[in-house]
């Protein structure tokens, strides 16, 4: 197995791992949080703190990946994580919502950390196959994150055998998780460059604690230091020059779109199905099936991105997120909510988020160019974060003083928001019939034709 694979296995495991960590506790976080305060509203605040707290941490470990590299920034982010379900645990047994709350911003790390690492596997990966790299570690989520809500019922009955609050059980699985997530990344033995291509396999000697393996960080470093129009742009830089393009633009505005409708919908539907008397097993069961739609389909999707273009996965996605809300308004004006109806919509929920994050992250990473990437990387992945944030702390009042079929004609307005963002960047994007001849550019080439597209000319 070459060096690289190896590296690959390891970001798929523990993105597996913290896939199971995040879906364990999710289903129950709002339930908690309504528990703890009596207030219906309080359950969309929950999932809020999970998606703020990824947002918050996602730019300082893209920060942290681009100078010490990816290893030291996705076991920072995993370890962040493990401490958050202990402190989960301990907000509940005090039923103190602060804490709680604390506990859950810090499980978002974890969050923050899973979606780095497929940028981590395209700084791995061939140019030419950057979709399928990136979407073989999101797949990786799928059997954690599918498995993960089916522990709910388990991990309720252990939590009350340790004398816990049953809802809180989850988490001592999270916990877990996470913890094991943060040994696999930190095995890592190679020191991934972010941002970069695929290291050669020959130049990197394993880490042995030595340092011998940052030489090509030092190497990098010291070629900024000669260059400066070589060095990576600070934020506020890279975010000008995004927003004077269109076509990186649009690339950020559907991750963080898609991020905001998923949400939206997402944080609610278990409360919702609780309040039509669903048994948390049912909610499980229809959580599973929504994290399934999330990743199980994304290595076709990066294999559509790297054939057909990211316009098309994003196109497609946009008309599956369409179909998702019609059937989210069907089921919140019907006499009684039906599990077939919820099962099919969450899933369709997913497969456009799936579709919104493989073709907006692998758009951004072909319009950027090299010292832009890592900064707007991280910025989107925050963006997509607080956005997400702010739906989720929103939701709750809406689901009390509208029902789901508010939930569903806020996820409409984000969707006409980001189909605004698309009709300036269109006629610049990668359509079948027009050529691929980015895959074959030298970096220089790719860097000069970046900057065409995204303004583009």
């Amino acid at each position: 197995m070459t060096s690289h694979i190896r590296e690959q296995a390891k970001l798929i495991t523990a993105q597996l791992l913290s896939g199971a960590g995040i879906a364990s506790g999710y289903a129950v976080g709002g339930l908690l949080a309504e528990e703890i305060t009596g207030q219906t509203a309080m359950a969309g605040f929950a999932q809020m703190s999970v998606i703020l707290g990824a947002g918050l941490i996602a730019y300082p470990l893209a920060v942290l990946a681009r100078r010490s590299g990816r290893r030291k920034a996705l076991t920072l982010g995993f370890g962040i994580g493990t401490l958050g379900a202990v402190v989960v645990l301990i907000g509940v047994a005090l039923q103190f919502l602060p804490l709680f709350m604390l506990g859950m911003m810090m499980c978002g790390s974890s969050t923050a950390s899973g979606l780095q690492a497929r940028y981590a596997a395209v700084d791995l990966a061939d140019p030419a196959a950057a979709g399928r790299a990136m979407s073989l570690v999101v797949w990786a989520t799928t059997v954690g994150s599918v498995l993960g809500p089916s522990f709910t019922a388990p991990g309720a009955h252990l939590g009350e055998t340790l004398g816990m609050n049953g809802l809180a059980g989850p988490y001592l699985i999270s916990m877990a998780a996470f913890a094991l997530a943060t040994l696999f990344a930190s095995t890592l033995t190679k020191t991934i460059t972010a941002g970069t291509a695929r290291p050669d396999e020959g130049a990197d000697e394993a880490d042995d604690g030595s340092g011998t393996a940052a030489s090509a960080d030092d190497s990098g470093q010291a070629s900024a230091e000669a260059d400066p129009a070589r060095a990576p742009m600070k934020l506020g830089e890279a975010l000008r020059f995004a927003l004077a393009r269109p076509v990186p633009l649009f690339a950020m505005v559907t991750i963080i779109a898609g991020q905001m409708m998923m949400t939206n919908v997402m944080v609610m539907t278990p409360v919702h199905m609780d309040h039509q008397q669903f048994t948390l097993g049912a909610i499980g069961i229809v959580v599973s099936i929504h994290i399934a739609g999330m990743y199980a389909l994304s290595p076709v999707f990066g294999w559509m991105a790297d054939k057909w273009g990211p316009g098309i996965v994003i196109a497609v996605g946009a008309g599956i997120f369409t179909l998702t809300i019609a059937l989210g308004v069907i089921d919140a004006l019907a006499p009684e909510s039906s599990m077939l109806l919820l099962s099919t919509a969450l899933s369709l929920l997913g497969v456009g988020w799936s579709m919104f994050l493989i073709g907006g992250s692998a758009l951004l990473t072909s319009s950027a160019p090299a010292r832009a990437k890592v900064t707007l990387q991280g910025a989107s992945d925050s963006a997509m974060n607080l956005g997400g944030a702010v739906m989720a702390a929103m939701a709750g009042s809406v689901l009390g003083a509208g029902g789901f079929l508010w939930i569903n004609l806020m996820a409409t307005f984000v969707l006409l928001i980001a189909a605004g963002f698309a009709i300036p960047a269109v006629p610049h994007l990668h359509w079948p019939g027009r050529g691929r001849a980015r895959a074959a550019m030298t970096k220089e080439q790719e860097t000069t034709a970046a900057d065409r597209s995204g303004a583009g000319e």
